[in-house]
């Protein structure tokens, strides 16, 4: 590397702020800024840009375990003889997710019809490609309830 090419990397990295060189260190930087009261030395912007891309990724969480959960549920109903301990595990582990999940973040119930509805339809897709049965011969919507889904003991025989 020739002497320019370092001059303009150490220009850039002097110009980078500490979120974009090392994240965990603004991290920490920053969560020790707002214990000790330092409100106008923190990344404000930065931030609140973070705690939104959490409540996204909560939402994305719930969207993929009701997937996985509901995908499973229809496997169960629609192969009976196929059922397995291992869908039955699966089915049971989404479920305990899905309630501490839920349990942990309570608002993420606020629309939850039209996100069971989005896991659905991912769920139907998913459906026809690993068993080769025609999604059409679904219901259009979720056959199951939330309440359903979060139950341990609710089964379809």
């Amino acid at each position: 590397m020739n002497n320019q090419n370092v001059i303009t990397n150490n220009n850039l990295n002097k110009e980078q702020s500490l979120y974009e060189r090392d994240f965990y260190q603004w991290a920490i930087h920053n969560a020790e800024l707002l214990r000790q009261g330092r409100l106008t030395e923190i990344d404000i912007e930065n931030i609140a840009e973070e705690i939104e891309s959490m409540g996204r990724s909560e939402k994305k969480e719930l969207v993929s375990r009701l997937r996985v959960l509901i995908m499973h549920l229809l496997k169960w109903q629609y192969q009976p003889k196929r059922r397995s301990k291992s869908w039955k595990l699966t089915i049971n582990t989404q479920r305990i997710e899905l309630n501490k999940l839920l349990k942990g973040s309570p608002s993420l119930k606020h629309n939850i019809e039209s996100i069971v509805n989005e896991a659905f339809e991912d769920a139907r897709l998913l459906f026809e490609d690993e068993t080769g049965i025609d999604k059409n011969l679904l219901p259009k919507t979720c056959p199951y309830t939330l309440e359903q889904l979060k139950e341990h003991d609710f089964w379809i025989e």
